[in-house]
């Protein structure tokens, strides 16, 4: 007998209020964007600008003691990494410290390194800085602009692949779903403060492309199901088409948030941004492939004349490519 979270058949009416759930999508990509605007991004080193550091020691690194140190100097953004490589002897162990700009500076300044080095002698006595180095604000802008721009070409590719493969109203519920998901998730950063750096935008779009897979999964089967059931109407199409996917849905998304919420607890606080990012994506991207991108294809309409016999009136639904 196999375990089951979700019956093998449902017949869940996803649309009985369809103007509710888009209702509630718009009043949280409003409330993220006026939390945006009023409290912008908790930008991390990597927009800010700041400066590295790299340390070595005969002494193992210690993230967390190398943490610790420099938490009591509150210089604001530190991240701490251990840098592995196979061609390092044993008594080279190496650590890259970032350190956010301090106000009204555009690097850390000499005395601030030098108090760091006494922070972290007091963890590892012989540790040495073997190299430093800083990156200003123009720099930081510009990574705030590419990554901008990337995830822009990502959705915008979304658009014309789909677009492609279907048909423009399964293109545009798809990348409204997409624009939704980002958005929120991007509000959530900005509501909680937690900080927004360049694993946020490999986040972002990760969760780009499993919104996708997931949309495109249903998608595929409503395509399916409009040649099958031609005497459907598209709403009880698109219930049936959910109804057929949704054990694979939700056990897909089920276990992927199980092995992320393991990493957002045992992870540490290197990768608890990122993976918060992801398990905030999931839950959005599951919600938007079924209560958005369907219900933007419902109020779109689906021509498909092109499956009824020859010599009969298409129904008001469109055109699709088989």
């Amino acid at each position: 007998m196999r375990l089951r979270l979700v019956p093998e058949t449902t017949n869940w009416n996803f649309f009985a209020r369809p103007t509710l759930w888009l209702g509630i999508s718009v009043v949280m990509i409003v409330m993220a964007l006026v939390s945006f605007g009023l409290r912008g991004l908790n930008y991390g080193i990597d927009f800010q600008g700041g400066t590295t550091i790299r340390t070595e020691s005969a002494q193992p690194v210690d993230v967390g003691a190398y943490r610790d140190a420099l938490a009591a100097l509150e210089l604001g953004d530190v991240v701490i990494s251990e840098v592995y490589d196979p061609n390092f002897g044993p008594d080279q162990n190496v650590a890259m410290v970032r350190i956010q700009a301090q106000d009204g500076e555009e690097a850390v300044s000499a005395e601030v390194i030098e108090t760091a080095r006494t922070a972290l002698q007091g963890v590892a006595e012989d540790i040495r800085f073997v190299s430093v180095g800083s990156v200003g604000p123009k720099v930081s802008g510009e990574l705030i602009q590419t990554a901008a721009i990337a995830v822009t070409l990502a959705i915008a590719t979304v658009l014309i692949y789909i677009w492609l493969r279907f048909e423009w109203q399964f293109a545009l519920g798809a990348v409204i779903a997409l624009v939704h998901d980002v958005v929120l998730t991007i509000g959530i950063f900005s509501e909680v403060g937690i900080r927004f750096d360049l694993s946020i935008i490999a986040a972002l779009l990760t969760i780009v492309g499993y919104s996708l897979n997931d949309t495109v999964v249903v998608f595929d089967r409503v395509r399916e199901n409009l040649i099958k059931y031609k005497s459907k109407d598209l709403k009880e199409v698109l219930n049936l088409s959910i109804n057929e996917t949704l054990s694979r849905t939700f056990m897909t998304s089920f276990t992927t948030l199980i092995a992320l919420i393991s990493l957002f607890v045992l992870g540490g606080d290197v990768i608890r941004g990122f993976v918060f990012a992801m398990i905030w994506g999931v839950v959005v991207g599951t919600y938007s492939s079924i209560f958005v991108a369907s219900i933007i294809l419902l109020k779109l309409g689906v021509k498909r004349d092109w499956t009824t016999p020859p010599g009969q009136q298409g129904n008001q639904f469109g055109n699709i490519d088989a």
